[in-house]
C-alpha cells in the first residue's frame, strides 16, 4: 500500500497502482477499529451503534473497492450497513439517521476517472482527518500483513433514497414558483440523486452529463472554468433561470445565473446570508478566509455574527458546531447547514437557492449584482519550492498591512487585501487577492507576478 494515499482530509490515489482491493480491505479493517473506538465516552444506545455505514460513487472500480472495504470491516468485528451507490452527503445523513458509529464513502470526488478513495466520518458525521483519526487508521492499515481472518461482522443492505429525499425536501418552500434550471451532473452522483429528489417538483430540469459509465465528459470539478462550458451554452439556449454544475460526489456545486455568468461561491454565501438570518436572528455564519469581504459585510448588515475560519471542511464543521452556526460557506463550493448535522450538501444548497429565487421578484443576476462590489483574482497557484521562505518574504514585503496567520498569511490594507497559503501536498502557493477596483487589482497582481512568477494552471 502506498502511504502517500493518506491525505489531510481523506484517502485518495490512482487505481490500481496506488489503491486497490487489498489496500481497501486493510483500510476497512483500520477504519472499523478506529470508528468503534469512538463509542467510548458516548451514550449510544441505538441498535446500530456498533455498525458502520458504507456507500460508493459511480466509478467503475468503486463497487469492488467498497466490497473489499466492507470485508475488512467485517474481519475487524464490525457490522456494515451497505447503502449502495449514493452521493457523499447521504453518508452524513445515514450516520445520523441510523445512529451508527461512523461511515465511509468510496469516492475520489472531483478527481479524474482513474482515481478513487475514501472519505471517513465518525459519530454524528464528524469529519475524520489526519489529526482526528486518519493517522491512526493509516497506522493500522499499514501494519496489517494479510487480508484474511475470521469474519465476525455481517453486511446489511439498506436503501435510504426515500428517507434522504424527505430530509432534503423538508427545507423546500411549498410555494415554489415554476422555474427552469439546468443541472450538469458531471457524469457523477448528481446524475442519480437530482432526478430522484427533484423530479416531482413544479420545476423544469434540463439535465446534462447524467449517465454513469465510468468516464467523464469533462473533469468533475465545477471550479474549473472549462468544465462549465456545456452548462453555460444550454442555460442561454434554453432561457433557464439558473445553471448548476456538481462535482463527482455531489457535495459541491457551482452556479451560473440566467445570463450564464459565474456566481463565485463566496457571493453565493453572501446571497444566502439574509435568507438564513431572517428566521435565525443573531446567529453565527461561518465562511472561509479566502472569501470576499462582502460576506462579512452582509453578515454584519443583517445582524449575524461572522465567524472567519481557515480553509477545509474539518475546520469549517468544527467551527459550525462550536458556534452553533446556522449556515456556512466555503469558496470551494461546500455549503454547510446546522439543520443538516452541520454537514455540507449540494442538494440542500440547491433547495435553498430555489427558495430564494421563488421569493424574489427579480432574476438571479439582479440578486447578485449588488454583491459584486469588489474585484477579485480567484485562487491563483504559483509553483514555489521553498514555500516557507516565499511566505516570509511576502510578510516582510507587505509588512505595512494588518497581518494574521490563521491560514497561511492574510494581509489587509485599506483598499485591498490578499491571502497566500501553501499547498499541503504540492510545491504550490495559493494566492487570493481582492481590491476595491479592477485597476488596483491588476496593479497588485502584476506586483505578485514580479515576485512569484507566472501562475500555473491547476
Amino acid at each position: 500500500m502506498d502511504p502517500s494515499i493518506f491525505k489531510a482530509y481523506d484517502i485518495r490515489g490512482v487505481y490500481p497502482d496506488q489503491l486497490d482491493e487489498t489496500a481497501a480491505w486493510k483500510i476497512g479493517h483500520g477504519a472499523a477499529q478506529f470508528l468503534r473506538s469512538l463509542l467510548r465516552g458516548y451514550e449510544r444506545g441505538q441498535a446500530n451503534a456498533q455498525s458502520v455505514c458504507v456507500g460508493h460513487d459511480m466509478r467503475k472500480h468503486s463497487p469492488s473497492l467498497a466490497k473489499a472495504l466492507m470485508q475488512g470491516m467485517n474481519a475487524a468485528g464490525a457490522n456494515v450497513i451497505d447503502l449502495g451507490m449514493i452521493d457523499t452527503p447521504q453518508i452524513y445523513f445515514a450516520i445520523n439517521h441510523l445512529g451508527t458509529c461512523g461511515g465511509v464513502q468510496v469516492t475520489a470526488s472531483h478527481n479524474p476517472a482513474q482515481y478513487n478513495g475514501f472519505k471517513v466520518s465518525g459519530i454524528l458525521a464528524k469529519p475524520i482527518g489526519i489529526d482526528t483519526g486518519l493517522k491512526e487508521i493509516k497506522h493500522i492499515a499499514l501494519s496489517l500483513l494479510h487480508t484474511h481472518g475470521r469474519v465476525d461482522g455481517g453486511v446489511e443492505k439498506c436503501d435510504l433514497t426515500d428517507d434522504y429525499r424527505q430530509h432534503v425536501l423538508q427545507f423546500l418552500n411549498p410555494r415554489l414558483k415554476p422555474l427552469k434550471i439546468v443541472i450538469d451532473a458531471s457524469n457523477g452522483m448528481a446524475g442519480k440523486m437530482a432526478p430522484a429528489i427533484f423530479s416531482e417538483l413544479p420545476i423544469e430540469i434540463i439535465g446534462l452529463n447524467l449517465r454513469h459509465e465510468g468516464w467523464f465528459a469533462h473533469d468533475p470539478n465545477p471550479l474549473v472554468e472549462a468544465n462549465l462550458a456545456d452548462l453555460k451554452e444550454v442555460v442561454l439556449a434554453q432561457g433557464a433561470d439558473l445553471g448548476v454544475c456538481f462535482d463527482g460526489d455531489a457535495d459541491r456545486l457551482m452556479m451560473v445565473d440566467e445570463k450564464a455568468r459565474n456566481i463565485t461561491c463566496d457571493l453565493a454565501t453572501a446571497l444566502m446570508v439574509p435568507y438564513f438570518l431572517r428566521d435565525n436572528p443573531n446567529s453565527a455564519i461561518v465562511y472561509d478566509l479566502r472569501s470576499s469581504h462582502v460576506v462579512n459585510e452582509e453578515i454584519l448588515k443583517h445582524g449575524g455574527i461572522p465567524r472567519r475560519e481557515r480553509v477545509g471542511h474539518a475546520y469549517m464543521k468544527k467551527t459550525m458546531r462550536d458556534s452553533h452556526a446556522v449556515f456556512g460557506g466555503e469558496l470551494s463550493g461546500h455549503f454547510y447547514y446546522r439543520d443538516n448535522y452541520y454537514a455540507d450538501s449540494g442538494m440542500i444548497t440547491l433547495v435553498h437557492i430555489l427558495n430564494i429565487l421563488s421569493e424574489a421578484d427579480k432574476p438571479l443576476s439582479e440578486l447578485i449584482r449588488p454583491l459584486r462590489r469588489y474585484a477579485d483574482s480567484g485562487e491563483l497557484n504559483f509553483e514555489i519550492e521553498d514555500k516557507a521562505l516565499a511566505m516570509q518574504q511576502l510578510s516582510r514585503k507587505y509588512s505595512g498591512g494588518q497581518i494574521d496567520d490563521l491560514d497561511g498569511i492574510t494581509v489587509q490594507f485599506r483598499d485591498w487585501w490578499f491571502n497566500v497559503r501553501p499547498s499541503n501536498t504540492e510545491p504550490l502557493l495559493r494566492l487570493n487577492v481582492e481590491a476595491k477596483t479592477y485597476d488596483l487589482l491588476k496593479e497588485k497582481l502584476a506586483d505578485f507576478e514580479d515576485f512569484l512568477g507566472e501562475p500555473v494552471s491547476h
